[in-house]
Parts: C-alpha cells; structure tokens; sequence
C-alpha cells in the first residue's frame, strides 16, 4: 500500500481499530430490532406526508455497501420489512450491460434515485466505479480517479435539493468471510450465492482495501458521509443499519422543519 498519503492512513485506523466482535444479547437484539423497525415505520410515514405534518418530506437514499457475504441481503430484508412495500423501493445493481456502457457511469442510477416523500434502498451503487471496476481494470486509472469528484458533486448535488443520504459500508474481518462462503458452499440452498467472482475478489482484498481507503478519503463528505458498520455479527449489523437509517431520517426532517415526535407506544 505504498504511496497511501497521511490522511488515507488516518482513514485506514477506522478500518484497523474497529471493533468487528461486537455482540448483543438476545434480549438486547430482540429489544432494539422491534423499537428500530416501529421507529422507522413511524419516521417512513411522517416523511412519505402521511402522518402530522402531512407534507412531503425529503427523499431518502440508502446507499449498502460492503465486502461479499457481509451480510447485505439480510440487512436490506430487515429494514423494510416493517414497511409497507408501497412506500419503499429496492434496487439491486451488478455489472452494467452492454448498453449501458455506452453513457457516463452515473446514469443508470438516476431512475432508481427517490423524489420528494419515497425511499430508495440501493443494494450496491455507484461506488463500484472506485471498487471492483478500479481493482479489476475495468476502468481505466483517469477514469476511476475522476470519478470521485463526479460522485462527490452528484452527491452533493442531489442533498441540496434536500435528499438524504446513507451511506453504509458493512464491514467484515478476512477470516469471518472465509467461514461465510464455507457455510455457503455446503448449503444447498446457498451456494447459488458464491460465484467465482467471490472467490477471486477475496484473493484481492489487500486491493480493495487499498481502493476502500481512497473512497473513504475521497468521498466521505458532510452531506453524504460514511458509516462503517462492524458486521461479524449478523444480528448487530441488522439492528446498527436501522438505527444508523433512523438517525439519518431524523436529521434530514429536522433540516426541512419537521421535527421527529417521540415514539410512537403501539402497545
């Protein structure tokens, strides 16, 4: 990793010193998973117009990021189950087509974005032109490198018409992913989830976490920042990923004058 400036190591420490062990009793998890899910249905309605105040609040972008098998899918699943699948909308990216190709990097995701009052769950981004299209050469190194700052104005672009970002990397240690795409190939009903393409980009994770330095550096910025979410425990990533969505709601309400009522005691 030679080359890496004083501030990309300092952005590295958050990836060294992070707590990937962190656990939660049952009682704790099944605590805080119901009151995140009844907060974040309350806070969905109040900014979909359809409780007190009754107006449109702003759009809502969860950007989910993270290492294969880190535990995307299921954090997704849970965080919109709650919601009425009306007011919530989920996009999975992979690799662009063909077509796509043909236009600027950015331009898929425009359709998927969400406007006044919707919800957008996007399982993987925009972030992949400065990850696997960098670490793979599938864009070149002028390509990849302009493109933060075309993400850090896209970005910053769309929050100052007051969308709300939240950006999620679920991180997990080299040995825990071992032991998930292990567990993945001796189920049955799992191994249509690893591909070779796991295989090779885990061989490559000192790479990425080379290419995951700079996009922290390069793109973390006031109205779009990072949020690194320790994700050996399944069950801690899930419950951390609403209450990081919830907090992120409540701040972008209060930036347009709403502010978030207490919980709602649906007892």
């Amino acid at each position: 990793m030679s080359g890496l400036t004083r501030d990309t190591m300092r952005s590295m420490s958050r990836l060294e010193k992070l707590n990937l062990d962190i656990k939660l009793s049952r009682e704790e998890t099944a605590s805080r998973f119901t009151e995140g899910q009844k907060r974040l249905l309350q806070l969905r309605l109040i900014s979909a117009g359809m409780m007190p105040p009754s107006i449109l609040g702003p759009p809502i972008c969860v950007v989910m990021e993270g290492w294969d098998a880190s535990g995307k899918g299921g954090c997704i699943k849970r965080l919109v189950s709650g919601l009425d699948p009306r007011h919530v909308r989920v996009h999975q990216f992979s690799a662009p087509t063909p077509s796509e190709k043909r236009h600027h990097f950015l331009t898929r995701f425009w359709p998927s974005l969400p406007g006044w009052g919707g919800m957008a769950v996007l399982d993987r981004s925009w972030y992949g032109r400065v990850l696997v299209e960098r670490v793979e050469r599938f864009a070149s190194h002028d390509e990849w490198r302009r493109s933060y700052q075309q993400i850090r104005w896209f970005e910053k672009m769309l929050s100052e018409e007051g969308t709300v970002f939240v950006k999620i990397w679920l991180h997990i240690s080299h040995k825990e992913q071992g032991k998930r795409f292990r567990d993945r190939e001796t189920n049955p009903l799992k191994q249509w989830k690893l591909t070779p393409e796991d295989h090779r980009n885990r061989a490559k994770r000192p790479e990425y976490l080379e290419a995951l330095e700079d996009m922290f550096l390069h793109t973390d910025q006031p109205c779009a920042p990072w949020r690194i979410i320790p994700a050996n425990s399944k069950n801690y990533a899930r419950i951390a990923v609403i209450e990081t969505v919830n907090h992120h709601i409540e701040e972008g309400l209060r930036a347009q004058g709403i502010e978030p009522p207490p919980l709602l005691d649906q007892t």
